[in-house]
């Protein structure tokens, strides 16, 4: 059963905004590539740059900014270096690691597949189970999400995530948070033993 947040009515995105080197490429890509309709666009004030909105669904945007002077882009510091099984995936505290579109588990495998056709460089498909590794090559009942990322024109990584399974349940928050220190907290979360599957019969 969904959690509810008692303090604020958050209805999810509304929308997340990122800064692009260069708009119309921009353009290209997540309109014409990935088919997300453009749905607003601004020239800021003050020859200052622009702030163009494309929809994502359920009433959600994926936003950019075009700055005449903003600074480069720092892989490995801003954004990954790599896509995951391909480098490192490790960012910067307070940076952006990657942005996850919800796409339909009955599509992921054809999504996958219209990627490489229109020449988009994919890592290969993850799919995240609780095993040691965090991932097996076949889809299996301890599977909860199925992903594939790649890069946007400026580096940003992208993720098209299915959930697949049964919903999340208490025992899915297995694992105290670590500190800055690199020690485990138990004192903010203490986990519950986690679920182990049973053989089929």
């Amino acid at each position: 059963m969904a959690q509810k947040n008692t303090e604020f009515d958050i209805r999810g995105v509304n929308h997340l905004a990122l800064v692009c080197k260069d708009m119309a490429a921009t353009v290209r890509f997540y309109r014409d590539i990935l088919g997300m309709p453009l749905i607003k666009t601004i020239d800021l004030p003050r020859d200052m740059g622009q702030h163009f909105f494309f929809d994502i669904g359920n009433g959600d945007s994926l936003a950019f900014f075009w700055f005449q002077d903003a600074p480069p882009a720092e892989p490995g510091h801003a954004s990954p270096a790599a896509l995951p099984t391909q480098g490192s995936f490790v960012t910067a505290h307070g940076s952006m690691n990657h942005i996850a579109f919800n796409v339909p588990e009955e599509k992921f495998d054809e999504y996958v597949q219209r990627l490489k056709d229109k020449g988009i460089a994919v890592s290969r498909v993850l799919n995240h189970d609780n095993s040691p590794s965090g991932s097996c090559e076949e889809v299996s009942d301890d599977v909860f999400v199925r992903s594939v990322y790649f890069f946007d024109p400026d580096g940003v990584c992208l993720e098209f995530a299915s959930w697949v399974g049964k919903p999340f349940g208490p025992e899915d928050v297995a694992h105290a948070p670590m500190t800055a220190e690199g020690v485990r907290d138990e004192s903010v979360v203490t986990p519950l033993p986690r679920r182990t599957l049973q053989p089929a019969q």
